[in-house]
């Protein structure tokens, strides 16, 4: 339990208290003691609505009620300077903050541990996320969601969920069939053959370097093949090269999967089959115009869908079906996919064919990553300058760097499109986000190093530290106090935008003292408090940072 938390429950439990001691409830009845942080700091440091909510139960006027547990709070014990009453019957408390002082030895005892906690139970999550079809590099929407999912895992875990973080590889079904058959026709292409290349074949120049690597290996051996031998060699030649360079830039850009699961063990297995069958046998299907269809609007969907074409193939649909089951079946109580935008309308039909399944379709969360708009020098990217195709991830990450490209993806919400400014992820300047945090922890080390210079460490004893006294260092005090709850919000509203927005709060508070007040100063006691409170600060910083995959550097 962090400062502010148990300060909040003495706090809530004196309210109770004095509501008790005046007589306005009883234990039955007594409300829950609401307490929140007002938006002027002139209306204290927080407040309470209990008054209002024990108007009808002690049917009374809620300032008389409000004066009346006014009367019977211990202010000493719950840290009180002053109380107030406010419009229709706020309670507003004005607290001695010096208790704020404690938080710098949670956080030095903690270590990169704190702002970690229990609150997710151990609740067992898969987190699948990226999964981008294995024909080409990774785009700006995959490396949006990457840098989402992987965030948001890693803020999940620290809040105590058991995560596993899977990446489902879409290894059968027509587009890898056109896979083969776009680097069979590069591959006759490099051996000087003619060759028609089929009209929705894939185009990137990742085809065109595997076939001329394939020509240097095999040589023309592949010619004297049946086609359908030869399609298959190429089928696992493409999809082993592309599964290793989308896993070489995922490990690059600080991103890993515990489960790297195959679409084709769901036919090999079977299990494809067994779903269809057991959704026939619960009445859930019918056939109609040659094809088999699901009978999704029974579950909320705005209409049914095909499960098996006409010709006997499978939608992407079907396995789907077998993949979230077998999901399921692994015993996770909730599933987070991280899909596209171009994904939104496949959400419902998903949680139809859960609920057909006899599973709470609650269980699956789904969050969508909206588009990336690139610009440079003020233009629109719209293609790479090598290639002239899309810009890949590893290209944005030789242009502006991991720290940048993850920091920026991760601090709008992801259901909002996103302005990637690269010439401002690059600069040196206040204006770029990443920069700005960075900074603070950079300029923090710098202070410990003139302090290491004069002999001076961080004060750890609580009279040294109370002479933290000014309004800054409250309010810095205050925000290192919050990080723990900060995690635990993003953790359980799905929001690790919402880490980042703290970063860069934080870090405006310190820029700010940082300005104001002179760290190492003629007073050795006051300098050795100043550098506990910064110590604090350069901590939650790296710890924050850590969080979404963003480097904490020492110097810049």
């Amino acid at each position: 339990m962090t400062v502010l938390t148990r300060m909040r429950e003495t706090l809530r439990e004196e309210i109770r208290r004095a509501v008790l001691s005046a007589g306005l409830a009883t234990e039955e009845n007594i409300p829950e003691v609401e307490l929140e942080i007002p938006r002027e700091k002139a209306h204290g440091d927080l407040a309470t609505n209990m008054a209002m909510k024990l108007t009808r139960i002690a049917r009374a006027n809620p300032r008389e009620i409000a004066a009346r547990i006014v009367e019977r709070i211990d202010r000493e014990k719950g840290r009180i300077c002053d109380i107030q009453v406010a419009g229709p019957g706020f309670i507003n408390f004005f607290l001695d903050r010096s208790f704020l002082t404690e938080v710098l030895e949670e956080i030095r005892a903690a270590g990169t541990r704190y702002g970690c906690s229990d609150v997710g139970g151990g609740q067992r999550v898969n987190v699948e996320f990226v999964s981008a079809n294995p024909t080409g590099s990774l785009h700006l929407g995959h490396a949006r969601g990457a840098a989402v999912g992987d965030s948001l895992c890693n803020i999940l875990e620290a809040a105590g969920y058991d995560v596993t973080r899977e990446y489902y590889i879409n290894d059968a079904g027509n587009q890898i069939r056109l896979l083969a058959l776009s680097l069979e026709a590069r591959y006759l292409e490099a051996l000087g053959k003619e060759c028609e290349f089929p009209e929705d074949g894939y185009r990137g120049q990742d085809i065109i370097d595997m076939a001329r690597d394939l020509v240097q290996q095999e040589g023309d051996s592949l010619l004297s093949l049946d086609r359908e031998e030869r399609l298959a060699r190429l089928r696992e030649f493409g999809l082993k090269r592309m599964l290793e360079k989308i896993r070489r830039d995922l490990e690059r850009y600080r991103v890993r999967f515990d489960v790297w699961f195959s679409e084709r063990s769901l036919y090999e297995s079977g299990a494809v089959e067994r779903v269809l069958k057991e959704l026939d046998e619960k009445g859930y299907t019918y056939e109609e115009d040659g094809a088999l269809w699901l009978k999704s609007t029974a579950f909320g969907d705005d209409k049914d869908r095909v499960l098996v074409k006409g010709d006997g193939s499978y939608t992407y649909l079907t396995p789907d079906i077998a993949y979230h089951r077998d999901k399921l079946n692994r015993g996770f109580d909730r599933l987070i996919n991280i899909w596209g935008a171009d994904h939104h309308g496949y959400i419902p039909r998903m949680k139809a064919a859960i609920a057909a399944q006899g599973y709470d379709p609650e269980r699956l969360t789904v969050l969508v990553t909206q588009m990336v708009k690139l610009f440079q020098g003020g233009e629109l990217v719209k293609m790479s300058k090598r290639t002239g195709k899309a810009v890949t991830l590893e290209e944005l990450m030789d242009e502006v760097g991991i720290d940048a490209v993850r920091y920026f993806f991760v601090m709008r919400s992801p259901d909002s499109h996103l302005d990637f400014d690269m010439d401002l992820a690059v600069s040196r300047s206040n204006e770029n986000p990443v920069y700005y945090v960075q900074y603070a922890h950079a300029r923090i080390q710098s202070v410990f190093r003139q302090a290491e210079e004069r002999g001076l460490s961080p004060a750890g004893d609580p009279e040294t530290l109370s002479l933290l006294t000014e309004e800054q260092e409250y309010e810095l005090m205050q925000a290192l106090a919050a990080f723990p709850d900060e995690v635990a919000g993003a953790a359980q509203q799905l929001t690790p935008h919402r880490v980042v927005r703290y970063l860069h709060e934080l870090a405006s508070l310190f820029h700010s003292y940082y300005r104001a007040h002179r760290v190492i100063g003629e007073d050795e006691k006051q300098s050795r408090a100043r550098l506990a409170l910064l110590a604090g600060v350069a901590q939650v910083l790296k710890n924050g940072l850590t969080l979404i995959g963003v480097n904490a550097p020492d110097r810049m």
